[in-house]
C-alpha cells in the first residue's frame, strides 16, 4: 500500500545545488520528503511524495532551480504501490523460476521503467536498488512466468529508449535453484549466502 498517490525524483550532478533544490521544493508546496542524499559518482537524489498537485508544483520548482545540473528526473502522478515500497527498500521472495533484470545509469529511468512494466505485465518486483554502493546506477529485478517477464523487459527497454538512457537487460527462463536462493538473501557479494550444492565437485586429490 502507498500512503501518497504521486512521487517525483530529481537526480542532480552536485551536492550544493541538490541541497538548494530540495529546500526550494519543500518550501514550494506541502510534500513529504521521502529520501534525499548523495549516491555514488557525486550525484544527489531528491525523492518526494504527496498529492498529485503538490508534487507537480514542487517538481516544477525543483526543475527550475536545478536547471542544467539535473541529470535526469521523474514525475509519477500514479505510482504503482509495489514500485513505491521497493524503491524504499522492500524486497520480495522468489515465487517463479523466471527472472528479468534491468540495469541503467539513471535512477529516474529505473523507477519509471519499473512502474510502466509492473502496470503492463503480470510480474512482481523482487528488488530495486537505487545508486547506493553501486556506482550510481540502478537496477530492478522482475519475477514471473517467462511470457510475462518477456513482456516486462520489452516495456522497460522501450521506456529506456524513449528516455535516451542506455540500459542492460536479461531474461533467465529457468533459474538454477542456487541462484533463486541467493536472490532470497542478498545480491551484494559481501552479504550473499555461502552455498554448497550437494552435487558440487570437491578436490579429492589429496
Amino acid at each position: 500500500m502507498k500512503p501518497f498517490p504521486a512521487i517525483a525524483l530529481l537526480e542532480i550532478d552536485n551536492i550544493a545545488l541538490g541541497l538548494k533544490t530540495a529546500d526550494a521544493m519543500l518550501k514550494q508546496s506541502p510534500i513529504a520528503l521521502l529520501k534525499t542524499g548523495t549516491i555514488s559518482r557525486g550525484k544527489y537524489l531528491i525523492l518526494v511524495a504527496g498529492s498529485v498537485a503538490s508534487v507537480d508544483e514542487a517538481y516544477q520548482k525543483g526543475m527550475q532551480i536545478a536547471a542544467g545540473a539535473c541529470i535526469d528526473n521523474l514525475f509519477l502522478p500514479d505510482v504503482h504501490p509495489r514500485v513505491y515500497t521497493t524503491m524504499l527498500g522492500a524486497e520480495a521472495a522468489v515465487q517463479s523460476v523466471s527472472l528479468g533484470t534491468l540495469e541503467t545509469r539513471s535512477i529516474a529511468t529505473t523507477i519509471a521503467a519499473a512502474d510502466k512494466a509492473i502496470k503492463g505485465a503480470a510480474v512482481d518486483i523482487l528488488e530495486m536498488r537505487l545508486g547506493d554502493n553501486y556506482g550510481g546506477k540502478g537496477y530492478v529485478l522482475f519475477n514471473g512466468e517467462i511470457e510475462d517477464i518477456q513482456q516486462a523487459i520489452d516495456i522497460v527497454s522501450e521506456v529506456a529508449g524513449q528516455r535516451n538512457c542506455p540500459a542492460e537487460t536479461s531474461i533467465i527462463p529457468m533459474m538454477h535453484e542456487a541462484l533463486a536462493e541467493q536472490l532470497n538473501g542478498s545480491l551484494r557479494f559481501h552479504n550473499s549466502k555461502n552455498l554448497e550444492l550437494p552435487d558440487g565437485e570437491k578436490d579429492v586429490t589429496g
